[in-house]
């Protein structure tokens, strides 16, 4: 399950900076179609978390970039941290986006036995339980755009690769201290991913900067006034 390889794509949309968005488990880079920040974007088009250090390096010296901002939802988050931590020279900004320390071992064990039996079943209850009662029209937008497709197109090999990449790490505050541009967003209301999580990740970094969004969960990035939000 560790052998495919991260591709990327760079959207140019005429700004000066260029991020890279990283998604998290049991979605792909469609999850941030919503958004419109002002920069471009390299997404990953073809994501292996345990792959990603060496092919976003490749993916950044065929585009001839130098430092970039990153973007890392949930999962993404500790691809993000693990990237900006070892290639400190090449991180303009980093954002963390409904992060938590580490995942329970016996849930992550739990969640590939209910993927086994019923996949369908399972992700669907995960994806609602992704919103709050303040992300209504981020709830909407992806029961229209992103929940057929997910359901019917991730894969059951793709979801237990990102158990297994989730069951081998944890993110490590203290090893981004050199980051000095760094942002964490949090849903207060997250159920995934809980906001006292992210408050202790923000008590090791005194440069971080913690926001907290009301009545919100773990996918509040889909709601329309995030990027608001996100440029303060």
């Amino acid at each position: 399950m560790k052998s495919q390889q991260s591709k990327f794509k760079l959207v140019n949309r005429g700004f000066a900076k260029t991020i890279v968005l990283i998604p998290g488990w049991a979605s792909d880079y469609r999850i941030f179609d919503s958004l419109d920040l002002g920069y471009n974007y390299l997404l990953p088009v073809e994501f292996n978390p345990f792959d990603f250090d060496n092919s976003l390096k490749e993916s950044l010296r065929k585009h001839s970039l130098g430092k970039v901002s990153m973007f890392g939802l949930s999962l993404g988050g500790f691809v993000a941290a693990e990237f900006a931590a070892m290639n400190t020279s090449l991180i303009d900004e980093l954002f963390l986006i409904s992060i938590r320390r580490r995942y329970n071992l016996k849930v992550l064990q739990d969640i590939e036995l209910k993927l086994q039996k019923s996949r369908k079943a399972f992700l669907h209850k995960f994806y609602l339980a992704g919103f709050a009662k303040g992300d209504k029209e981020g709830l909407s937008w992806f029961k229209k755009n992103l929940l057929k497709c997910y359901l019917e197109g991730i894969k059951l090999e793709e979801l237990l690769r990102g158990l297994d990449y989730l069951s081998s790490t944890y993110l490590k505050p203290e090893s981004l201290s050199a980051i000095q541009k760094l942002k964490i967003f949090h849903g207060k209301m997250d159920a995934i991913a809980p906001v006292r999580e992210a408050q202790v990740i923000k008590s090791y970094l005194p440069q971080a900067e913690l926001i907290c969004i009301e009545n919100s969960g773990h996918l509040f990035h889909l709601n329309p006034d995030f990027k608001a939000i996100f440029n303060g």
